[in-house]
């Protein structure tokens, strides 16, 4: 008998998220893809998908995704890691296959296909970004054709390579601004959530079918659009069937508009004004609460976070069923386990992030029922 011939491996992905994050990119691919998580560090994921096609570029948790070219943990911190980047970029990766595989999920443009190179370092090193860059020209001399145009932003093909102390990783951007930035959200604010930490809140808060879910300070809809998009994806596109309410609103009416404008071509969200402190909503109304309520800095005062976080904490408890999940991205966890402590909810995740620079936590709770 003949033996039958072996499926051939995808090539291997990394994918730039959130520092912090990682968990959670990790548990979107592997439970939403199939995909095989190799590795995880600081901001990066390094994952093999069971099939890389344009459905990689549905990641919702991720900043920016690649196929991978050469990786390392073995950097030196030295000025001699530059010939061992050069050497990797020349003789380890398979730029063939890397730019067939790139033209297959991005197009070709009509024009001429042009590239450019992107170093990012973190950490102490003995050179210069600068020389790194320089280094991985070097290795890629003669591997795509002579005649693309070097760009300085928006080309056809990109280079790159991250640096992170001791760990390198060099490959092909294969996703756009959009994995980032949402084609749907068009109104913004400053310092408003990004779209991929809102998304890693939506998988935190294990969103079911039949379910009330509220953003009690929507701003512009972040926080909902990403719930209703992960929603859409488990229920296959059905979400007549999967008959949820997905309820928002913003003590300010202008961020409530925004939201009703960011939110209207995704599906049917209800909007309206309210103060959070004193939420119109039914007692034991709502399943889920995925929330990003305002930092101390954002205040007029920063002693006001104390009495605001006591009082929604207050309005969550009223209004949530028992079983019922809180998820919060704050920057003041100390005040808001505080608040939380003297009612019956358990804490599910505690997870540091950065946001803007600043620390911040996104925290889960579930409430639980009242003790006999």
């Amino acid at each position: 008998m003949a033996k039958s011939k072996q499926q051939p491996e995808e090539p291997a992905c990394w994918a730039i998220v959130h520092p912090g994050l990682e968990d959670i990119a990790a548990d979107e691919i592997l439970r939403d893809f199939g995909g095989e998580v190799k590795k995880k560090s600081k901001g990066i994921v390094v994952f093999r998908p069971k099939r890389l096609d344009r459905d990689i570029l549905q990641l919702r948790t991720t900043e920016d995704v690649f196929v991978y070219g050469w990786g390392t943990d073995q950097l030196s911190y030295r000025s001699t890691d530059l010939e061992s980047i050069r050497k990797w970029t020349a003789l380890e990766a398979d730029w063939p296959t890397l730019l067939k595989i790139h033209h297959s999920i991005r197009p070709k443009p009509k024009g001429k296909t042009s590239w450019r190179m992107v170093v990012q370092m973190t950490g102490e090193h003995g050179y210069r970004r600068y020389d790194a860059t320089k280094a991985l020209a070097k290795g890629l001399v003669g591997k795509f054709p002579a005649s693309w145009p070097e760009a300085e932003e928006n080309a056809s093909v990109e280079f790159w390579l991250t640096i992170h102390g001791s760990t390198g990783i060099c490959g092909i951007r294969i996703s756009d601004r959009n994995m980032r930035h949402r084609t749907w959200k068009v109104e913004h604010f400053p310092a408003s959530l990004r779209p991929t930490v809102a998304a890693c809140m939506a998988r935190v808060a294990e969103l079911k079918p039949n379910q009330v879910v509220v953003d009690p300070m929507c701003g512009v809809g972040t926080i909902l659009g990403e719930c209703w998009t992960l929603a859409k994806r488990k229920a296959r596109g059905d979400m007549a069937a999967w008959n949820s309410t997905f309820l928002g609103g913003d003590l300010d009416p202008h961020h409530v508009k925004l939201a009703g404008t960011n939110l209207r071509e995704l599906g049917e969200f209800e909007l309206r004004p309210w103060d959070a402190r004193r939420l119109p909503l039914e007692p034991e109304s709502v399943d889920r609460i995925v929330c990003n309520p305002p930092f101390g800095k954002q205040l007029s005062t920063p002693e006001e976070i104390v009495p605001l976080y006591q009082q929604f904490v207050r309005n969550m408890d009223r209004v949530m069923k028992v079983g019922a999940i809180a998820v919060l991205l704050v920057a003041e966890p100390a005040v808001m386990k505080e608040s939380i402590r003297k009612y019956d909810w358990k804490q599910l995740r505690y997870q540091p992030i950065r946001i803007l620079g600043q620390p911040a936590v996104i925290m889960a709770y579930r409430k639980e029922p009242p003790p006999e």
